[in-house]
Protein backbone atom coordinates (compact mmCIF):
# COMPACT_ATOMS: atom_id res chain seq x y z
CA UNK A 1 0.00 0.00 0.00
CA UNK A 2 1.42 3.36 -1.02
CA UNK A 3 1.55 6.44 1.15
CA UNK A 4 1.12 10.04 0.05
CA UNK A 5 4.77 10.99 0.17
CA UNK A 6 6.54 12.84 -2.63
CA UNK A 7 10.24 12.00 -3.02
CA UNK A 8 12.87 13.98 -4.91
CA UNK A 9 16.22 12.48 -5.85
CA UNK A 10 18.73 15.22 -5.01
CA UNK A 11 21.52 15.00 -7.55
CA UNK A 12 25.05 16.10 -6.67
CA UNK A 13 28.29 16.28 -8.60
CA UNK A 14 31.55 16.53 -6.71
CA UNK A 15 29.71 17.64 -3.61
CA UNK A 16 27.71 20.37 -5.37
CA UNK A 17 23.91 19.94 -5.60
CA UNK A 18 22.22 20.36 -8.97
CA UNK A 19 19.83 23.31 -9.30
CA UNK A 20 17.20 21.06 -10.87
CA UNK A 21 16.92 19.16 -7.57
CA UNK A 22 15.96 22.33 -5.68
CA UNK A 23 13.53 23.24 -8.47
CA UNK A 24 11.91 19.81 -8.06
CA UNK A 25 11.76 20.18 -4.29
CA UNK A 26 9.93 23.50 -4.75
CA UNK A 27 7.41 21.84 -7.07
CA UNK A 28 7.30 18.73 -4.90
CA UNK A 29 6.23 20.85 -1.93
CA UNK A 30 3.12 21.94 -3.84
CA UNK A 31 2.39 18.37 -4.95
CA UNK A 32 2.81 17.06 -1.41
CA UNK A 33 0.45 19.74 -0.11
CA UNK A 34 -2.09 18.65 -2.72
CA UNK A 35 -1.79 15.06 -1.47
CA UNK A 36 -1.68 16.17 2.18
CA UNK A 37 1.57 14.22 2.43
CA UNK A 38 5.24 14.76 3.24
CA UNK A 39 8.05 15.83 0.93
CA UNK A 40 11.27 13.84 1.24
CA UNK A 41 14.68 14.51 -0.29
CA UNK A 42 16.83 11.48 -1.09
CA UNK A 43 20.54 12.31 -1.00
CA UNK A 44 23.19 9.77 -2.05
CA UNK A 45 26.88 10.66 -1.88
CA UNK A 46 29.82 11.15 0.46
CA UNK A 47 30.09 13.92 3.05
CA UNK A 48 26.71 15.02 1.72
CA UNK A 49 25.00 16.02 4.97
CA UNK A 50 25.30 19.69 4.00
CA UNK A 51 23.37 19.00 0.79
CA UNK A 52 20.68 17.18 2.76
CA UNK A 53 20.34 20.20 5.06
CA UNK A 54 19.90 22.53 2.09
CA UNK A 55 16.84 20.54 0.99
CA UNK A 56 14.81 21.94 3.90
CA UNK A 57 15.17 25.47 2.52
CA UNK A 58 13.10 24.32 -0.47
CA UNK A 59 10.24 22.69 1.39
CA UNK A 60 11.42 19.22 2.46
CA UNK A 61 9.88 17.67 5.59
CA UNK A 62 12.62 15.07 5.82
CA UNK A 63 15.85 14.05 4.10
CA UNK A 64 17.00 10.48 3.63
CA UNK A 65 20.81 10.38 3.55
CA UNK A 66 22.91 7.51 2.26
CA UNK A 67 26.52 8.54 2.85
CA UNK A 68 29.57 6.40 2.05
CA UNK A 69 32.99 6.98 0.43
CA UNK A 70 32.07 4.55 -2.38
CA UNK A 71 29.10 6.78 -3.28
CA UNK A 72 31.04 9.99 -3.83
CA UNK A 73 30.75 9.67 -7.62
CA UNK A 74 27.59 8.64 -9.45
CA UNK A 75 27.60 5.02 -10.55
CA UNK A 76 24.50 3.42 -11.98
CA UNK A 77 24.55 0.09 -10.14
CA UNK A 78 24.83 1.21 -6.49
CA UNK A 79 22.66 4.31 -6.94
CA UNK A 80 19.85 2.40 -8.66
CA UNK A 81 20.03 -0.44 -6.13
CA UNK A 82 19.71 2.03 -3.23
CA UNK A 83 16.71 3.74 -4.84
CA UNK A 84 15.09 0.40 -5.67
CA UNK A 85 15.41 -0.80 -2.07
CA UNK A 86 14.10 2.44 -0.58
CA UNK A 87 11.11 2.66 -2.92
CA UNK A 88 10.22 -1.02 -2.54
CA UNK A 89 10.29 -0.66 1.24
CA UNK A 90 8.37 2.62 1.62
CA UNK A 91 6.29 2.92 -1.60
CA UNK A 92 6.05 6.70 -1.95
CA UNK A 93 3.24 8.05 -4.12
CA UNK A 94 5.50 10.13 -6.38
CA UNK A 95 9.24 10.11 -7.14
CA UNK A 96 10.86 12.93 -9.17
CA UNK A 97 14.24 13.02 -10.92
CA UNK A 98 15.98 15.74 -12.88
CA UNK A 99 16.13 15.01 -16.62
CA UNK A 100 19.93 15.21 -16.52
CA UNK A 101 22.52 12.69 -17.72
CA UNK A 102 22.35 11.03 -14.29
CA UNK A 103 18.57 11.25 -13.93
CA UNK A 104 17.92 9.83 -17.38
CA UNK A 105 20.18 6.91 -16.53
CA UNK A 106 18.75 6.31 -13.07
CA UNK A 107 14.99 6.89 -13.42
CA UNK A 108 14.15 4.24 -16.07
CA UNK A 109 16.16 1.58 -14.25
CA UNK A 110 14.39 2.33 -10.99
CA UNK A 111 10.98 2.52 -12.65
CA UNK A 112 11.49 -0.81 -14.39
CA UNK A 113 12.74 -2.56 -11.25
CA UNK A 114 9.92 -1.23 -9.03
CA UNK A 115 7.27 -1.64 -11.78
CA UNK A 116 6.41 2.03 -11.59
CA UNK A 117 5.04 4.41 -14.22
CA UNK A 118 7.53 6.91 -15.65
CA UNK A 119 7.10 9.93 -17.91
CA UNK A 120 10.24 11.67 -19.19
CA UNK A 121 10.94 15.36 -19.81
CA UNK A 122 7.82 16.78 -18.16
CA UNK A 123 7.20 20.52 -18.39
CA UNK A 124 4.50 20.62 -15.69
CA UNK A 125 3.13 18.41 -12.92
CA UNK A 126 -0.26 18.63 -11.20
CA UNK A 127 -2.42 16.62 -8.80
CA UNK A 128 -5.99 15.90 -9.89
CA UNK A 129 -8.80 13.36 -9.73
CA UNK A 130 -9.24 11.59 -13.07
CA UNK A 131 -11.98 9.52 -14.67
CA UNK A 132 -10.44 7.11 -17.17
CA UNK A 133 -12.12 4.22 -18.98
CA UNK A 134 -15.11 4.47 -16.68
CA UNK A 135 -13.03 4.27 -13.51
CA UNK A 136 -12.47 7.04 -10.96
CA UNK A 137 -8.90 7.68 -9.80
CA UNK A 138 -8.20 9.96 -6.85
CA UNK A 139 -5.25 12.36 -6.67
CA UNK A 140 -3.29 11.18 -9.68
CA UNK A 141 -0.12 12.88 -10.89
CA UNK A 142 -0.79 14.62 -14.20
CA UNK A 143 2.48 14.43 -16.12
CA UNK A 144 2.45 17.14 -18.78
CA UNK A 145 4.92 17.26 -21.66
CA UNK A 146 5.14 18.13 -25.37
CA UNK A 147 4.56 15.18 -27.71
CA UNK A 148 4.69 14.36 -31.43
CA UNK A 149 7.64 16.65 -32.04
CA UNK A 150 6.22 19.33 -29.80
CA UNK A 151 3.10 19.80 -31.94
CA UNK A 152 0.77 18.93 -29.06
CA UNK A 153 0.95 19.05 -25.28
CA UNK A 154 0.09 15.67 -23.77
CA UNK A 155 -1.20 14.97 -20.26
CA UNK A 156 -0.04 11.51 -19.22
CA UNK A 157 -1.26 9.44 -16.27
CA UNK A 158 0.01 6.16 -14.83
CA UNK A 159 -3.08 5.14 -12.82
CA UNK A 160 -2.58 1.44 -12.11
CA UNK A 161 0.87 1.53 -10.54
CA UNK A 162 1.72 2.16 -6.89
CA UNK A 163 4.48 4.70 -7.62
CA UNK A 164 4.30 7.47 -10.21
CA UNK A 165 7.64 8.76 -11.51
CA UNK A 166 8.67 11.66 -13.70
CA UNK A 167 11.82 13.35 -14.93
CA UNK A 168 11.81 17.13 -15.35
CA UNK A 169 14.27 19.23 -17.31
CA UNK A 170 16.41 21.82 -15.60
CA UNK A 171 14.94 25.30 -15.52
CA UNK A 172 11.33 24.24 -16.17
CA UNK A 173 10.19 24.56 -12.55
CA UNK A 174 10.78 27.66 -10.47
CA UNK A 175 13.14 27.39 -7.52
CA UNK A 176 11.37 28.73 -4.45
CA UNK A 177 13.24 29.03 -1.12
CA UNK A 178 11.03 29.13 1.98
CA UNK A 179 11.47 31.81 4.64
CA UNK A 180 10.33 29.42 7.37
CA UNK A 181 11.57 25.94 6.43
CA UNK A 182 10.61 22.79 8.31
CA UNK A 183 12.92 21.68 11.14
CA UNK A 184 15.88 19.63 9.90
CA UNK A 185 15.13 15.92 10.13
CA UNK A 186 17.72 13.71 8.47
CA UNK A 187 17.34 9.93 8.46
CA UNK A 188 20.60 8.14 7.73
CA UNK A 189 20.35 4.81 5.92
CA UNK A 190 23.44 2.55 5.97
CA UNK A 191 25.00 1.49 2.69
CA UNK A 192 26.19 -2.10 2.34
CA UNK A 193 28.43 -2.52 -0.72
CA UNK A 194 27.82 -5.54 -2.94
CA UNK A 195 30.06 -7.13 -5.53
CA UNK A 196 27.76 -6.00 -8.36
CA UNK A 197 28.31 -2.37 -7.34
CA UNK A 198 31.95 -2.64 -8.39
CA UNK A 199 31.28 -3.71 -11.98
CA UNK A 200 32.00 -0.15 -13.03
CA UNK A 201 34.82 1.85 -11.50
CA UNK A 202 35.34 5.57 -12.15
CA UNK A 203 39.09 5.95 -12.65
CA UNK A 204 39.26 9.60 -13.57
CA UNK A 205 36.89 12.43 -14.46
CA UNK A 206 37.44 15.19 -16.99
CA UNK A 207 34.70 17.79 -17.00
CA UNK A 208 34.63 20.85 -19.19
CA UNK A 209 32.49 23.59 -17.70
CA UNK A 210 30.17 25.36 -20.10
CA UNK A 211 31.30 28.88 -20.94
CA UNK A 212 27.68 29.94 -21.38
CA UNK A 213 25.12 30.01 -18.58
CA UNK A 214 21.87 31.09 -20.20
CA UNK A 215 19.84 30.06 -17.16
CA UNK A 216 21.54 32.70 -15.02
CA UNK A 217 21.27 35.50 -17.61
CA UNK A 218 18.77 38.23 -16.64
CA UNK A 219 18.55 39.41 -20.27
CA UNK A 220 18.56 37.16 -23.34
CA UNK A 221 18.46 38.25 -26.97
CA UNK A 222 17.52 35.22 -29.08
CA UNK A 223 17.59 34.94 -32.84
CA UNK A 224 15.82 32.61 -35.20
CA UNK A 225 16.14 31.38 -38.76
CA UNK A 226 14.31 34.53 -39.85
CA UNK A 227 17.48 36.56 -39.26
CA UNK A 228 18.77 35.01 -42.46
CA UNK A 229 22.50 34.69 -41.79
CA UNK A 230 25.26 34.31 -39.23
CA UNK A 231 26.38 37.85 -40.09
CA UNK A 232 23.00 39.26 -39.01
CA UNK A 233 23.44 37.55 -35.64
CA UNK A 234 26.23 40.07 -35.00
CA UNK A 235 23.46 42.64 -34.47
CA UNK A 236 22.18 40.54 -31.57
CA UNK A 237 25.67 40.40 -30.05
CA UNK A 238 25.91 44.18 -30.35
CA UNK A 239 22.55 44.62 -28.61
CA UNK A 240 23.49 42.10 -25.92
CA UNK A 241 26.72 44.02 -25.29
CA UNK A 242 24.79 47.24 -24.75
CA UNK A 243 22.19 45.63 -22.47
CA UNK A 244 24.54 43.31 -20.59
CA UNK A 245 22.74 40.22 -21.82
CA UNK A 246 23.46 36.88 -23.48
CA UNK A 247 22.74 35.79 -27.06
CA UNK A 248 20.73 32.65 -27.74
CA UNK A 249 19.04 31.01 -30.71
CA UNK A 250 16.22 28.75 -31.80
CA UNK A 251 16.82 25.23 -33.04
CA UNK A 252 16.36 26.35 -36.64
CA UNK A 253 19.08 28.97 -36.17
CA UNK A 254 21.41 26.39 -34.60
CA UNK A 255 20.74 23.88 -37.40
CA UNK A 256 21.50 26.59 -39.96
CA UNK A 257 24.86 27.25 -38.30
CA UNK A 258 24.00 30.80 -37.23
CA UNK A 259 24.85 30.09 -33.57
CA UNK A 260 26.31 27.27 -31.45
CA UNK A 261 24.16 24.50 -29.95
CA UNK A 262 25.20 25.45 -26.41
CA UNK A 263 23.08 28.61 -26.86
CA UNK A 264 19.91 26.86 -28.05
CA UNK A 265 16.70 27.67 -26.19
CA UNK A 266 13.67 25.41 -26.42
CA UNK A 267 12.40 21.90 -25.92
CA UNK A 268 15.66 20.32 -27.10
CA UNK A 269 17.84 23.09 -25.71
CA UNK A 270 17.86 25.10 -22.49
CA UNK A 271 14.82 26.31 -20.56
CA UNK A 272 15.24 29.89 -19.35
CA UNK A 273 13.37 32.38 -17.14
CA UNK A 274 15.11 35.74 -17.68
CA UNK A 275 13.74 39.12 -16.67
CA UNK A 276 13.77 40.14 -20.35
CA UNK A 277 13.67 37.90 -23.44
CA UNK A 278 13.93 39.54 -26.86
CA UNK A 279 12.95 37.13 -29.65
CA UNK A 280 14.22 38.28 -33.03
CA UNK A 281 13.18 36.53 -36.24
CA UNK A 282 11.72 33.61 -34.28
CA UNK A 283 8.36 32.31 -35.50
CA UNK A 284 7.45 30.90 -32.09
CA UNK A 285 6.89 27.19 -32.63
CA UNK A 286 5.70 25.35 -29.52
CA UNK A 287 9.11 23.68 -29.20
CA UNK A 288 10.77 27.08 -28.73
CA UNK A 289 8.01 28.57 -26.56
CA UNK A 290 8.41 25.65 -24.14
CA UNK A 291 11.88 26.96 -23.31
CA UNK A 292 11.17 30.68 -22.82
CA UNK A 293 7.51 31.42 -22.16
CA UNK A 294 8.08 31.82 -18.41
CA UNK A 295 10.29 34.90 -18.98
CA UNK A 296 9.11 37.93 -17.00
CA UNK A 297 8.94 40.17 -20.09
CA UNK A 298 9.03 39.04 -23.73
CA UNK A 299 9.59 41.36 -26.70
CA UNK A 300 9.10 39.87 -30.15
CA UNK A 301 10.46 41.32 -33.41
CA UNK A 302 9.20 39.68 -36.61
CA UNK A 303 8.19 40.66 -40.12
CA UNK A 304 5.15 38.36 -39.93
CA UNK A 305 2.33 39.94 -37.88
CA UNK A 306 0.69 36.51 -37.53
CA UNK A 307 3.78 34.77 -36.11
CA UNK A 308 2.86 32.61 -33.06
CA UNK A 309 5.60 34.31 -31.00
CA UNK A 310 3.37 37.38 -30.68
CA UNK A 311 0.87 35.19 -28.82
CA UNK A 312 3.23 34.84 -25.83
CA UNK A 313 5.00 38.21 -26.04
CA UNK A 314 4.18 41.23 -23.87
CA UNK A 315 5.34 43.65 -26.58
CA UNK A 316 5.63 43.11 -30.30
CA UNK A 317 7.38 44.95 -33.12
CA UNK A 318 6.41 44.08 -36.69
CA UNK A 319 9.42 44.96 -38.78
CA UNK A 320 12.75 43.97 -40.29
CA UNK A 321 15.21 43.11 -37.51
CA UNK A 322 18.14 44.51 -39.49
CA UNK A 323 16.45 47.90 -39.26
CA UNK A 324 14.87 47.60 -35.80
CA UNK A 325 17.90 46.30 -33.86
CA UNK A 326 20.25 49.19 -34.83
CA UNK A 327 17.54 51.63 -33.67
CA UNK A 328 17.27 49.78 -30.35
CA UNK A 329 21.04 49.83 -29.91
CA UNK A 330 21.23 53.59 -30.51
CA UNK A 331 18.27 54.25 -28.19
CA UNK A 332 19.71 52.15 -25.36
CA UNK A 333 23.16 53.71 -25.79
CA UNK A 334 21.67 57.15 -25.20
CA UNK A 335 19.47 55.97 -22.33
CA UNK A 336 22.33 54.23 -20.56
CA UNK A 337 24.80 57.13 -20.83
Amino acid sequence: MHNNEVWVFVEQRNGKPADVSFELLSKGRKLADGLKGALKAVVIGHEARGIAEQAFKYGANEAVLIDHPDLKLFRTMPYSRIMNELISKHTPRIVLFGATVYGRDLAPRVASNTKSGLTADCTDLKISDVKYLGKEYKQLLLQIRPAFGGNIVATIITPDVPVQMATVREGVMEMHPYEKPHPVKITEVPYKPMDIDGLLEVIEQHREESKVNLKAAPIIIAGGYGLGSKENFKLLHDLAHVLGGEVAGSRAAVDAGFIGSERQVGQTGVTVRPKLYIAVGISGAIQHRAGMQEAKKIIAINTDPDAPIFGVSHYGIVGDATQVIPLLIETYKHKLK
